[in-house]
């Protein structure tokens, strides 16, 4: 059984198709990234998938049954804009999900605080960009998930910071679970990915092995990228 299944996935807003028709199966024990210029329709996917947002026609199944409670503590959604309550500090959120979610490692959560040097008493007001995206994936990654959603996680973070979040990416999916990852920087991540998936006005324009497809077009997936949607 696969882990998700999206049959004939369609999203309308008013005029606009941004999910048009995605038929699309994920198996488990997969990293699978999920590119594609501004405005191709990658957030509305994985909002789609995180039950944000209700298909206009089609469905996704997790497991085999279609969304619902039991889909939500499966997933770890890391968003591209972070949604969490400015005022409160970091050890309160900590708290908050140690709460919420079952399956949540507090323990896990305060280790990669230390190895990050967040400083748990601080107020998330008073981090940068870069430390509320360090932040946010700390969330999400602590958590014992089946499906991990990661949308621009390397944004506003620096070199070294992007090298640490790949080794915990690969370090996080095992077997039993798989990863979508959306970002702009495609060459800091191609290599750990298993699966390619390239989004264009809403439909999947191109969906491979990543091996395979760099062996076919004797490119990297970020100059085949840059190839399919040069301006």
């Amino acid at each position: 059984m696969n882990l998700l299944e999206c049959k004939n996935l369609t999203k309308i807003y008013g005029k606009t198709c941004a999910i048009d028709n995605i038929n699309l199966e994920i198996p488990k024990g997969r990293i699978i990234g999920v590119f594609g210029i501004n405005g191709a329709g990658k957030s509305t996917f994985f909002k789609l998938i995180n039950q944000l947002l209700i298909p206009t026609e089609g469905e996704i199944l997790f497991k085999g049954e279609k969304l619902g409670i039991k889909s939500k503590e499966r997933i770890a959604y890391l968003p591209e804009r972070s949604y969490l309550n400015n005022s409160k500090r970091i050890k309160d959120v900590l708290k908050y999900f140690d709460d919420f979610y079952d399956n949540f490692n507090l323990k896990k959560a305060y280790k990669l605080l230390d190895e990050l040097k967040l400083d748990s008493n601080m107020q998330l007001y008073k981090m940068s960009k870069g430390m509320l995206t360090k932040f946010n994936l700390i969330l999400v990654i602590s958590r014992d998930a089946d499906l991990y959603i990661l949308d621009e996680p390397l944004d506003g973070v620096d070199p070294s910071t992007r090298d640490y979040i790949i080794e915990k990416i690969l370090s996080n999916v095992k077997n039993k679970s798989s990863m979508l990852i959306s970002t702009h920087m495609i060459s800091d991540i191609e290599k750990i990915l298993d699966d390619v998936i390239f989004l264009d006005r809403g439909r999947i324009v191109l969906s491979s092995p990543r091996e395979e497809l760099v062996k076919k077009e004797k490119s990297s997936v970020d100059e085949i990228f840059r190839r399919m949607f040069r301006c």
